[in-house]
């Protein structure tokens, strides 16, 4: 294309583009544009966190609505998160109004007011989570065709967050539900800042169509990275400098630093033991906490002070704000422990150095002696697990690949649901055609699809009428439907919420007692009432609180990574990222691994009846050969396991 792309866009953006002093397009939109305006395909956007993905992807499928706009919604944007959602929809509201082209955004948090206006005029751009759309497809049923009969693009962000999990599989059916109410099939617009292998993406982003999908080539400008390991040990002892080093480290003049946990407790705990130290040094609070269990005005509070360029803000966070939410300029992420990906460590540290900078990350790993039992505890598993992580991606540019489940039969029965409660009623044929002709299901045969209704019917999900012989939903399956909880084809936690007054701080799991004190958004609250039947907590302000732990399992640890590890302990390799005494743990972990002969064997001899079972296997492995020693071998031979470091070893007897 002769043309530069800058010319073809609508003048509205241009006009926007002008205003914001873009000095030019990048060149993932410009390639965007390419695609978009000279190809029918899908597209596949893949490139770092604040390249301008989000800009890339709508410009030109904007462009092309505008000149000729559609009769239904014209793009559909669907996001993992409601705060990206919000995000995306501030940074597009501006950009549409010149246009007149409605914007809408549809979630748990929107009004049903505005959801309401939506319905009476679908027009425009919805914006929308994968359970909302479910929503949408169970109760609006009726409103299908004059939403999205001509609906022209689908923008996916965060693709690498949906593919190989049942929520992205929900939303590929739910897309092949939406087609039987279109004029036409929609294109596809996949964005993505971690993918390792690009063709996985591509057949998923294509999935029951025939279209083919571009992947741009993008220039490489050269990531700048500016990395940093330090490990502690013991570092809730009194003495120990793990605290004042993160207090230090994260408190810049003026700046902005993003603190990672891999857990809700972990970041709640972090802030409340920076806000200690701020207030004896007398130095001002400005400490936030975000995560899935804060109320959404109070992460909104976060998101603002971080985006303020006029005042310091340190936020802690969990995977909430390890997406594309933007947060403005961050001088400093600061990792809490080893990531278990190198996807996760990617979109972490891509939270840093925007517009030029380098992206600086530092990753503090911890050890605590006092839990020690074996000899295998003494090797610094998270220090070298984090090491591992960043090696596989600078010396390899690896990425975690991506699982696609061949049964994935949680999807099934949700989705068997789903299409029988939105259609009221329907034959076992019709309903088993409507299903199993789903492209996540093509694994799964008549017979076993046939078996699953049976054993539906039995636990009354689904109840078979008499005289018609149609298929409907049974009592217990309708409560199961019509419950909210239901649109999530993930499990979903039934919390409590906290509550100051009229005030919504979040959610909790298990409440304290009346009295008892906890800490919730970076704050302390005592306890004055806990309404069982409500499920909902009333506290007051304390001076201080204690953790309060949320259920979750470990992270997933593919097998490269735990190979990687062995790599690292086994080598003389030098790490100029390391600091002092992350390199003298490290050195000390590599001579005990030489002591145990781990680069020879698997199996050490502890005493007479207890060995060290090094399987050096992935999560998914470990798990497996876990279940064999518990359920298989012990069945055979006098055999157990006493004691287990996931994923690292087990102890048999």
């Amino acid at each position: 294309m002769s043309v530069n792309p800058f010319y073809r866009l609508s003048p509205f953006i241009q006009e926007y583009i002008y205003a914001h002093r873009w000095d030019e397009l990048r060149d993932i939109q410009i390639e965007a544009c390419r695609a978009i305006f000279d190809t029918d395909t899908h597209l596949l956007l893949a490139s770092g966190t604040a390249s301008g993905k989000t800009e890339a992807a709508f410009l030109p499928a904007l462009t092309l609505l505008e000149q000729k706009p559609a009769k239904s919604l014209g793009i559909l944007y669907i996001g993992p998160l409601k705060a990206l959602i919000n995000d995306q929809f501030y940074r597009l509201e501006h950009l549409l109004e010149e246009a007149h082209i409605p914007l809408w955004h549809w979630h748990g948090d929107v009004s049903a007011q505005h959801k309401q206006k939506l319905l009476t005029a679908p027009l425009g751009v919805l914006q929308i989570t994968p359970e909302s759309l479910e929503s949408v497809l169970i109760n609006h049923q009726k409103h299908l065709v004059r939403l999205f009969s001509d609906l022209r693009f689908v923008i996916i962000d965060e693709v690498h967050v949906f593919m190989g999990t049942d929520r992205g599989g929900q939303i590929l059916c739910q897309l092949e539900r939406l087609e039987k109410y279109m004029w036409h099939l929609p294109r596809r617009i996949g964005l993505s800042a971690t993918l390792g292998d690009y063709s996985q993406a591509q057949q998923w982003l294509r999935a029951s169509t025939t279209r083919s999908v571009t992947v741009p080539t993008i220039r490489n400008t050269g990531q700048k990275l500016r990395l940093s390991l330090e490990h502690f040990t013991n570092p809730k002892e009194p003495n120990s400098t793990y605290i004042p080093h993160i207090f230090n480290r994260s408190r810049l003049p003026q700046g902005k630093c993003l603190l990672f946990a891999n857990s809700r407790a972990e970041t709640e705990e972090i802030i409340g033991s920076l806000q200690d130290m701020a207030k004896q040094k007398q130095m001002a609070d400005i400490y936030h906490v975000h995560h899935g269990s804060v109320a959404a005005a109070l992460r909104k509070s976060a998101e603002d002070a971080m985006r303020d360029p006029s005042r310091p803000a340190i936020a802690a966070a969990t995977v909430t704000l390890e997406l594309g939410i933007d947060i403005g300029q961050l001088e400093r992420v600061i990792q809490l422990g080893s990531p278990f990906s190198v996807s996760g460590f990617l979109q972490r540290l891509g939270r840093s150095g925007r517009r030029g900078n380098a992206s600086e990350m530092e990753i503090i790993t911890t050890e605590d002696t006092s839990e020690y039992q074996w000899m295998a505890d003494v090797l610094p598993w998270q220090l070298v697990q984090a090491i591992a992580i960043i090696q596989l991606y600078l010396e390899e540019r690896w990425v975690d690949p991506v699982t696609l489940a061949r049964y994935p039969l949680g999807l099934l029965y949700h989705q068997t649901m789903s299409v029988l409660g939105a259609a009221g009623q329907l034959s076992p044929a019709a309903l088993a055609q409507r299903v199993l002709s789903l492209t996540a299901f093509s694994h799964i045969t008549q017979s076993e699809y046939r078996e699953l209704l049976l054993h539906l019917i039995e636990l009354d999900h689904i109840q078979e009428m008499e005289d018609t012989n149609q298929l409907i939903l049974g009592l217990a399956g309708a409560k199961i439907v019509n419950n909210f909880h239901f649109y999530a084809v993930f499990s979903e936690r039934l919390e409590f919420a906290v509550q100051d007054g009229s005030m919504q701080v979040g959610s909790i799991l298990t409440p304290p007692l009346p009295g008892e004190r906890f800490s919730l958004a970076g704050r302390a609250w005592q306890v004055l009432e806990v309404d069982d039947q409500r499920r909902i907590v009333f506290v007051r302000k304390a001076d201080s609180g204690s953790n309060i732990s949320w259920s979750g399992s470990t992270g997933f640890i593919h097998e490269r990574v735990i190979q990687k590890m062995k790599d690292v302990l086994l080598s003389n390799a030098q790490y100029p990222y390391l600091q002092p005494q992350a390199k003298e743990r490290l050195n000390q972990g590599r001579d005990l691994a030489r002591k145990l002969s781990l680069a020879k064997q698997n199996l050490i001899k502890i005493d007479i009846n207890q060995y060290c079972v090094f399987p050096w296997l992935g999560s998914r492995g470990f798990r497996t050969l876990e279940r064999l020693f518990k359920y298989g071998i012990n069945q055979r031979i006098s055999m157990q396991i006493s004691g287990v470091k996931y994923p690292y070893y087990f102890i048999i007897k």
